[in-house]
């Protein structure tokens, strides 16, 4: 990145959040939660939206029409970074905008490697709900350096559920949830709101052919019940002040998380679960979530975090 961008200084670093727009409902949208998170954070909003010269353009035979479309398709996307600029309510904010050639969940996958936060819109232009790779708000998360926040429209009318003051995080036991709920614990606390801790565990019965058929349904929820409740007792080690909720439900955790979506501030997950892998675009879970979420979702992608070196020592409480 070494020409200037817009607004900003190449030399000067990226920092705060950054907000894709890309003058749809869905980027304002975004927008309107990523200014109100930089101004609880207190950090700067950087405003950032990609274009791409179209395959006719910039192989044309007639270079100077191919200058003159590059252009115009750069001067629309400063505009749109503008008009976003100029929309922000929040009286005091340090905003910025950045306006970068190339595909847009490419060059926000670039920013995610300096930014707190990557904040994008559901679907934006020419997004398709289905579709994967080409998407920005499914392409983002599975591979940001940090965490990811997906903004959908709002509900239809009449469908909207009431919102509780609270921030929910799915678990699932493994170490990747662990970090998501220190991420959540952290929203959550700046929020000053309480953490709903929920676990959903799909039936047993009928569901693996290889299970033994000894396997109580119910000796597995208390045991998951268990294991959540050590992990509250560590969350609570770190953060002490944090009002903490739990439960454990049987069904299916993406059923389960998209109806947590409906009624929480913010949904946080990890970008992948048990049994997860490196090459994996996204866990099943996630994925299933991002797609038919009814507010907010935090993907926390994989990374070291200090305080899980003390989790073991919760393993045998209580």
């Amino acid at each position: 990145m070494g020409e200037e961008r817009a607004g900003i200084p190449a030399a000067e670093r990226i920092s705060g959040i950054v907000v894709g727009v890309d003058g749809s409902e869905q980027a304002e949208r975004a927008l309107r939660w990523a200014e109100e998170e930089a101004a609880r954070r207190g950090v700067p909003l950087n405003i950032a939206t990609a274009y791409t010269i179209p395959v006719f353009a910039a192989s044309s035979m007639d270079a100077g029409y191919a200058t003159l479309d590059d252009e115009a398709i750069r001067e629309g996307a400063e505009e749109v970074a503008r008009e976003a600029s100029e929309s922000v309510r929040v009286p005091g904010l340090e905003v910025r905008t950045l306006v970068e050639p190339g595909d847009a969940a490419g060059v926000l996958l670039d920013l995610s490697a300096q930014a707190d936060l990557v904040v994008v819109g559901s679907r934006g232009r020419g997004g398709f709900v289905g579709r994967l790779l080409g998407s920005v708000s499914s392409a983002l998360p599975a591979h940001a350096k940090c965490p990811t926040v997906i903004v959908p429209l709002p509900p239809d009318e009449g469908e909207a559920l009431p919102r509780r003051d609270v921030v929910t995080v799915g678990v699932d036991g493994s170490e990747r949830a662990r970090r998501a709920v220190l991420v959540a614990a952290e929203q959550a606390q700046r929020l000053g709101v309480p953490l709903r801790v929920v676990c959903s565990v799909p039936p047993v019965s009928g569901s693996l052919a290889w299970m033994p058929a000894t396997v109580d349904q119910e000796e597995v929820l208390a045991d998951v019940r268990h294991q959540v409740d050590n992990g509250l007792r560590w969350l609570s080690s770190h953060f002490p002040a944090l009002r903490l909720e739990s439960e454990v439900m049987e069904g299916s955790p993406v059923e389960a998380l998209i109806r947590e979506s409906a009624t929480s501030l913010l949904l946080v997950t990890g970008s992948r679960g048990r049994g997860g892998f490196t090459g994996m675009l996204l866990g099943s879970t996630s994925q299933g979530v991002l797609h038919h979420a009814k507010g907010p979702v935090m993907v926390v992608p994989d990374g070291e975090d200090p305080r899980l070196a003390d989790r073991s020592r919760f393993d045998d409480a209580g």
